[in-house]
């Protein structure tokens, strides 16, 4: 027995017929389009993410059903369930999978999900708290994790966070300066500067300088760790900018980095080449779980953690020296 009404508010983006691509709120969108699953959820949040957007335009090449309702996240409160471990009204919360991808997401009043989606909300977090932070503050979350447990350690010299103005990027340079360590922040804003410093950024790196080519398969190893949103042009340059036995939790989503989904790069080529400081790339995936890590390992220093190096990075603007802790 349905606790869903037989209609209700949803944002819809596609082109349900051969007319021409529409996006917004329909008033009366029927429940027997939902497909299938053990929890119905009355929702209360969802957060707003580059992949929803991409997924409301007609060549965003994100959406695998047409039409969708988007949101890749959901928070609120269970109505119905068949499963035993989950009961009416719970306080849950689901992201990842195939949310508002291809299976209708949380740009709506209902939603009917498979009992494997659903995380019991933690007791003192609101669904809205919960939505604020968003698929964007776990996978900075999990980014930042995956980098300490690698070694990374306050102290040990720059982090390089890529995308720093978007939601990931911005998350995790206020998470890594929270927990003490430098980071600079690359971006392709200059007006976002100020925003960055104020989230705890000790500099910014032009956007120009990590996408440039280089023909060399090594520089000058600067950055003692780094979280690369963007992939593309960006990933080569971390690699060969790392320090010895860095890593690099990367979650890119529009632009194909190395080793993920697309060819494994030549013998010879940049992108091979910069493993020999035997690096680690973790790639990140949001449904909380380290998808790749396709390197030689980590090579530690006789103290455990790559030896910092004291020195600015080149090309960034900051007020102090790169030995100096987080700015406030």
């Amino acid at each position: 027995m349905t606790e869903i009404p037989e209609t209700f508010r949803a944002f819809l983006a596609g082109s349900p017929a051969v007319d021409r691509f529409r996006r917004g709120v329909r008033d009366a969108f029927p429940a027997a389009d939902l497909p299938d699953g053990d929890v119905e959820v009355r929702i209360e949040w969802s957060s707003v993410n580059y992949k929803d957007a991409l997924a409301t335009i007609p060549d965003g090449k994100v959406a695998r059903i047409n039409p969708i309702i988007p949101g890749i996240d959901l928070a609120g409160q269970v109505v119905a369930s068949t499963d035993s471990s989950i009961v009416a009204g719970q306080q849950i919360l689901a992201h990842g999978s195939d949310l508002g991808v291809a299976r209708h997401g949380g740009y709506s009043e209902y939603t009917r999900l498979p009992a494997n989606y659903i995380v019991p909300l933690p007791d003192g977090l609101s669904a809205r708290q919960a939505m604020a932070v968003g698929t964007a503050g776990f996978t900075a979350a999990m980014s930042v994790a995956g980098l300490e447990s690698r070694g990374l350690r306050p102290g040990d010299g720059p982090v390089l966070v890529t995308g720093a103005s978007g939601g990931v990027g911005g998350c995790a340079v206020a998470m890594l300066a929270a927990r003490g360590h430098e980071v600079w922040a690359a971006t392709g804003k200059p007006d976002e500067e100020a925003r960055l410093r104020s989230l705890g950024a000790a500099g910014v790196v032009p956007r120009d300088e990590v996408t440039a080519e280089s023909q060399r398969p090594l520089e000058s190893g600067r950055w003692a760790g780094a979280v690369d949103t963007v992939g593309g042009p960006t990933l080569p340059y971390v690699l060969r900018t790392l320090r010895t036995g860095a890593a690099v939790a990367s979650s890119p989503l529009t632009l194909q980095p190395v080793w993920c989904g697309g060819p494994v790069p030549r013998r010879g080529s940049t992108s091979a080449r910069s493993v020999s400081r035997s690096t680690t790339r973790a790639s990140i995936h949001s449904m909380g779980r380290t998808v790749s890590s396709p390197s030689t390992g980590r090579r530690a220093s006789a103290a455990g953690r790559p030896t910092p190096r004291r020195r600015p990075p080149r090309g960034s603007t900051s007020s102090r020296s790169s030995s100096a802790g987080p700015s406030s």
